[in-house]
This record gives C-alpha cells, structure tokens and sequence, in this order.
C-alpha cells in the first residue's frame, strides 16, 4: 500500500498520531477503569451517584439476565432507552456475552420501530414503561423473544422514586406482563442464579453496536460496528483534547442512540475514567441547571443545543471556568454562531472556546476536530489520529488538489464494518483506491486547504441546483445568520418550471424582534450584498421556531415536504 498525505500533521501540537488501541472489546475497556477507579463516580443520574464498582456489578447482573432470558452470542438486543443508567448496563452486558446491541429512538414511531426490529432480526427489546403501549403494538405485528420493560424510578433513590411515580410518571401505562414481556425486577431476579464469565470468543473486530442513519443516500440503514471502531473513537477523542480526562466529567445530553452521544458522550468516558452525567431528555432550564450544581469539565451538542444556552437568561451570572472542551458536531456549525458561542462563554469566565467536530455514523461520529492550540475560520480542524483524509472529486475516487472542493472520503481505525444488508450501498460508501487502502466516501463536499485543514462545505444530497447553477444552503445560511436580527436559519430548494428549484429561506429571528415586511426587505438587501443573483432566496418566510430532528438538527427535510405540498 502506498503512503497517504498528512499534511496536518506539521500542526498537528503535542497530540500523538499513531495510538496503540485497545485489544480487547468495549467492555473489556471499561473494566480496565473499574480496575483503576472502583470508587470513582462511573455515571451520575437524576441526583444519584453510580461507582464504577456498582457499574461493573450491574453489568455483570444484567448480562447474566440476558442469558436467563435466552440471548446468544451474536444475537440482536434491540435498546430502546433515552440516557438512563439502564441503557449502559445493557449496552455493555451484551458486549460481555458476545451479544450485539441495537440501539433505536424511544420516540420512534411505530413503523419505524418495526423496520428497526426486522432489518436486523431482534427478538428482544428493552424500553421504558412510558413507551411500552407503543411498543406493544410493535410486538402485536413483529414478534419477540421478550419485551423488557424498566422505568426511570428504577434507578432513582427511594424517596426520588416515590416522587417521581407522584408526578412524572404517574401517567405512564400500567404495565401488563405475561409470557413476552417482564419487568426490569423480574428480569434481574432472573439470573440471580447465573454467573457470566466474558464470551471468551469475542475480538475487536467483532460487530459490538448498531446504529442506525440516514446514510450517505438519505435512505434509512442499519451500520454496524466493531469493538475497535468504539475504543479507538474513545481513544482518539481523549488524546485529541490534550488533556487528562481521568477523573472529569461530561453532561451527557446527546442521546445514547447517536454516535455522538454514545461514542463521545457515554464511550469515551467510560474508557478514560470519567464521569458521564445522564441526562435523559433536554431542556434548557433543567440543563443550566445541571451545569450549575455539577459543575462539568465537558460539554458536547449540536449546534442548536448550543443556541439555546447561549439566548437562554438561566446562566446568566453563571461562572464556567469549570469547562474544559466544549464541542460541537451532528451538524454544520455556521460561522456566526460559533461565534457567539465563543462571545458567550468568554463572558462567563470560560477559557475555552468551542471547537467544531465532523464526523459521520459511518467511523461512530466525530474522525475531524479543531485542535487545541490553532483554527482557521470555518474549518472544522485536522483528522484524528490514524485518520487520513482525503477529497475526491464526486463520483470517483481520483483525488482533487489542495484548494478544490470534492467530496470528503477517509479512512481510520473507526471506519464500520458496514451497512447491514446493503451491499450495493457498501460498494458504493466502502470503496478501494488505487493506494491499497478502503475509503469511506461520505457523501459530504469538502476542502482541504494546503496545511491539511478541512473545510466542510455541504452534504451532496443537499444541494439545489438553480438555472444549472450549484447552490449550497449553508453558505446562504451563513450570510442570513450574520444579520443581527436573526437567531437562526434553514434555506431550502423549491421545484420552479424555469429554474428547476428556486432558494427559499426560512428564518428565526432573535427574541423581541419582531417580524415585519420592511425587516423582510432589510434582509433580502443584506442578503443581496453577499449572495450572487442566481443564488438569492426568492422568499423569506419568518417562523417562531423551526422544526428538529430527534437529535435537536434542522429538519430540512420537513420543510422541503411542506414546500413541495403547498
């Protein structure tokens, strides 16, 4: 195999590039922490503290559960759980035993869950209480081995628990088992008889987790990956900080059913040490007020997340000298956001500043960040360690020059096995070049300037095409966004006869602005200033908020559905 470009690494700081990762599995990494810090503080939920020592033992009770309730090495779990303690016994009691853990959105609808169940053939789910009339319906229509049903108050302290089944989930269904569905009591009792040594026939290589994304095609796909891709993502992450992690702590608001929550959030925690502080659904006011009692080292959202903290009146005064990274991903972060992300922690005594990740579910989630010590405006940084980029023009696999925007291809110890049941999608996402080496085509348009920064540009599929000219959204976005009156922005294509899509922009304005034909005007001059004529919005339309994947990104795809039904 030939050697690949680096030329990042010139800058590359003090953070090493070649890691020697983990052997063993992702279970077998955290073990080594409960090794190291039984007493430390392994997961931190609703006010309760979890060592790793009761970590380990609940993965142990958990796992040996499992096998009572009749799971397999290489069997399909599917976990459908928000942040809960629960969700990170299962993930890695299912590790231990060989067994494979799908993880899937509880606010799933019920034709999605089904999908999810069948393309990867899971006969067992684990869920809330307060989902578990949705999932009963699922199981009426896809049978399962057993619905294990757990409940927030399971592991909440007993007064916590009697209060919170007083208010937040006194309204949950009441639960009715029988043969194929058991509570999470019932299902511990289980195996209180059973004793799990590891599957002693499980390697790095093997597939440890399922998640599921759009992809690189917009199409829903089932993307699995090895114990390898998840330490080395965990590893990679740590040394990129340049910092010691050991003994920090992360709030965990992104959902452990996304790459980033799970990988960077819930993961990379786990293996070096610290302390992930749960966070089970996300809302501003309850946020700050996590960040103000405990005080966390780390923070990691998308963009939006980020948005509604910094406009939000429950931090001010609030001193974040505590924050040690602060990182952004899942989503394009425009320039003028970070931007007042950056202003925003400044002004509360933070000596950080955001830093921008990119990554895709294809390597778990981030495989590029800012570095620590050096950025360049709108770049999202250098690749991690033994990641190597490279830009492709689109459609092949011929590299363009520094400069010359293509499509961001990569290849790394993160890189999935593959799509489940895909293979023409895996032909065309997991591809040999001529140097030797598999590439992940992304599917994203990117640059790479002379130094090894990378520039994300757009995803492909996004782009309008308007009287044959390309037009990509989140550079109008940006300019939109840069108006001191707005808060945020989407900007979609809308069919049109003559041009074949026209650019339509919609539009948050800040709090206490108020939306008015003349400042609709103001901003299609601003817009007007910094856009070229073919690539100008036709319409802006004001909205009070605008819609969101369950994951918190703008769903463009909601909006572009509406246009074209109007």
């Amino acid at each position: 195999m030939s050697e690949i470009k680096a030329p990042w690494l010139e800058n590359y700081g003090e953070v090493k590039f070649h890691l020697d990762y983990h052997k063993g599995t992702m279970y077998d990494g955290v073990m080594d922490s409960v090794k190291r810090l039984p007493d430390f503080s392994a997961l931190k939920f609703m006010g309760r503290r979890i060592s790793y020592s009761y970590l380990a033992a609940m993965i142990d009770k958990v796992a040996a559960s499992f096998v009572a309730m009749g799971v397999k090495p290489g069997m399909v779990v599917t976990i459908c759980l928000p942040n809960v303690p629960q969700a990170v016994y299962c993930l890695y009691a299912l590790n231990k035993i060989g067994a494979v853990a799908s993880m899937i959105h509880p606010l799933s609808a019920v034709g999605e869950i089904e999908f999810y169940l069948k393309e990867v053939e899971s006969r067992f789910v684990v869920t809330l209480d307060q989902f578990y009339d949705k999932l009963s319906e699922v199981i009426s229509k896809v049978p399962v081995n057993k619905l294990i049903i757990t409940s927030v108050a399971d592991e909440l302290s007993f007064v916590m628990s009697v209060g919170y089944k007083l208010t937040q989930g006194k309204n949950n269904p009441k639960v009715a088992t029988h043969e194929n569905v058991i509570v999470w009591k019932d299902f511990l009792s289980a195996g209180d008889k059973i004793t799990v040594e590891r599957y002693e026939k499980s390697k790095r290589e093997d597939c440890a987790v399922i998640l599921f994304s759009g992809g690189t095609t917009g199409t829903t796909k089932a993307i699995a990956l090895s114990n390898l891709n998840f330490n080395a993502l965990a590893l990679q992450t740590c040394v990129m900080c340049n910092r010691d992690i050991e003994k920090t702590s992360m709030l965990a608001a992104m959902p452990i059913f996304h790459g980033f929550g799970l990988g960077v959030c819930i993961h990379t925690m786990m293996i070096a040490g610290g302390t992930s502080i749960l966070v089970p659904r996300f809302n501003v006011k309850e946020y700050a007020e996590l960040i103000k009692k405990n005080r966390p080292n780390y923070i990691a959202g998308v963009p939006t997340l980020f948005e509604a903290i910094s406009r939000s009146a429950s931090l001010d005064g609030v001193k974040l000298d505590c924050l040690m990274g602060v990182f952004s991903g899942g989503d394009s972060l425009s320039i003028e956001l970070k931007k007042k992300i950056d202003g925003f922690l400044k002004d509360h005594g933070a000596t950080i500043r955001v830093r921008e990740g990119y990554g895709t579910t294809e390597c778990v989630t981030a495989s590029c960040l800012t570095p620590y010590h050096i950025e360049r405006e709108g770049s999202i940084g250098f690749p991690y360690p033994d990641t190597y980029y490279k830009i492709c023009e689109t459609g092949t696999t011929d590299e363009v020059p520094y400069g010359q925007e293509g499509e961001i291809c990569l290849t790394g110890p993160s890189v999935m096995l593959g799509y489940i049941n895909k293979p023409d999608e895996n032909a065309i996402t997991l591809r040999k070049h001529a140097d030797g080496h598999v590439w992940l085509h992304t599917g994203d348009l990117g640059v790479m300037d002379s130094e090894g920064f990378i520039y994300f540009k757009q995803r492909i599929k996004r782009m309008i095409i308007t009287s044959g000219y390309n037009v990509y959204p989140s550079q109008i976005e940006n300019v939109i966004d840069a108006h001191d009156s707005v808060q945020y922005s989407c900007v979609i294509g809308v069919n049109d006869e003559y041009k074949m899509q026209k650019v339509k922009a919609y539009v948050v304005l800040k709090q206490g602005i108020v939306p008015t034909d003349a400042l609709k005007e103001e901003l299609l001059e601003h817009c007007r200033r910094h856009i070229a004529k073919y690539a100008m919005p036709y319409e802006i339309e004001f909205r009070s908020e605008l819609p969101k994947t369950l994951v918190g990104k703008i769903a463009y795809t909601v909006l572009e559905k509406e246009a074209m039904s109007a």
